[in-house]
């Protein structure tokens, strides 16, 4: 496991690529979280000399497609997936995620059936250049009630979609959805490591589930996720790949980019080391 630099982490203040990997560098992180359209227009062969460069681990890169909106929308990504795919592949990065509402105005076992037709022809793509997709749940109960229809918001279900999606799909596992879905280090070594993409952390207050607002989150460390059942759990399935700091809200956005890199990545290190993986 090694901590990537995620782009939560510089909301107060506009850092684009490269400037952003070489920030990630400049810290002391091991990786860096991929935005691709800028890096694809640099290229494959820039894009890893730079990573090379730098000693950065490519961690993860947002899944391109808009699977959210009409089907043309799809279609139309769907039809670039492929040469993001090969160029994830390209750069060392053969992992992509995404995040999925837990609610909706569509009911739910037609969004199920909808997405899942999507998120199959997707993966399809992705398979053939090797590269494995992470589905995000989203734990929070604000998030679950502000549409009619609740939508998959637990972690063993979003697992059982993942893997009817495709051989080469699964989880974007983020600590704070982890642990307002209530999901445990059972459902972590349920998992295993085919079935955690990537993963995401952030810590969250001491609240009820009512009072829980998602873009309210702290540093690892700073509330009351347990981070070492979350992270023993990672060791005993194996997982070897980023984690990134994902902190939404006004503890990183007010601080300026070099400050929230500087703390997010103190943190991070501090409770893994804790739970003993660093």
């Amino acid at each position: 496991m090694y901590v990537s630099l995620n782009g939560a982490l510089v909301a107060g203040g506009k850092v684009g690529w490269p400037d952003f990997a070489r920030l990630a560098a400049r810290f002391g992180y091991p990786g860096v979280d991929v935005n691709l359209g800028p890096a694809m227009r640099d290229g494959a062969p820039e894009t890893r000399a730079l990573l090379e460069h730098l000693r950065l681990k490519p961690a993860v890169i947002g899944f391109p497609v808009e699977f959210r909106k009409d089907q043309a929308a799809f279609e139309d990504g769907l039809k670039k997936l492929g040469e993001a795919a090969h160029f994830a592949a390209a750069i060392g990065c053969p992992r992509m995620a995404t995040w999925i509402m837990s609610s909706s105005q569509t009911p739910k076992d037609e969004l199920r059936a909808l997405f899942k037709k999507r998120f199959s022809a997707a993966a399809r793509v992705l398979a053939e250049h090797e590269v494995r997709l992470g589905l995000e749940f989203l734990g929070p109960l604000h998030i679950r009630k502000r549409f009619p229809h609740e939508f998959i918001w637990r972690m063993d279900e979003m697992l059982e979609f993942a893997r009817e999606c495709g051989p080469n799909v699964g989880l974007l596992l983020d600590a704070w959805h982890w642990h307002h879905a209530r999901a445990s280090a059972a459902d972590i070594l349920a998992a295993g490591k085919a079935g955690v993409v990537t993963v995401h952390v952030a810590d969250a207050p001491d609240l009820p589930p009512e009072k829980i607002v998602d873009g309210q989150r702290l540093m690892p460390g700073e509330g009351v996720i347990d981070f070492n059942a979350f992270f023993g759990a990672l060791k005993k399935i194996g997982y070897e790949d980023g984690i990134s700091p994902e902190v939404l809200g006004p503890r990183a956005r007010n601080l300026a980019p070099e400050e929230g890199a500087k703390i997010g990545l103190e943190t991070t290190l501090g409770v893994m080391k804790k739970a003993g993986v660093a």
